[in-house]
């Protein structure tokens, strides 16, 4: 199965450089990692329950199928960081 497929949310652009923490301290499962120069979240760990998305005070989460088209290639730098 492509990792692409499990990757229910996926931290993008704005994040880099300011890895708040607001993510990490709402997520009940822990999934939210220190990437280097931003967060990532494990696609194996991540329950899909949203609590990140509004927590990020920098709007940098979004769901695998509504991540904007200029911000696409961190859908592949995330599943490289895991894989």
């Amino acid at each position: 199965m492509c990792i692409l497929s499990l990757m229910p949310h996926v931290i993008v652009s704005p994040c880099i450089g300011v890895k708040d923490q607001a993510c990490t301290e709402v997520c009940p499962v822990e999934c939210i990692y220190d990437g280097g120069d931003q967060f990532l979240i494990h696609p194996d760990e991540c329950i899909d329950c949203g609590a990140c998305v509004p927590a990020c005070p920098v709007e940098a989460i979004y769901s695998l199928d509504e991540t904007p088209e200029k911000w696409a290639a961190f859908i592949t730098k995330n599943a490289r960081f895991y894989r």
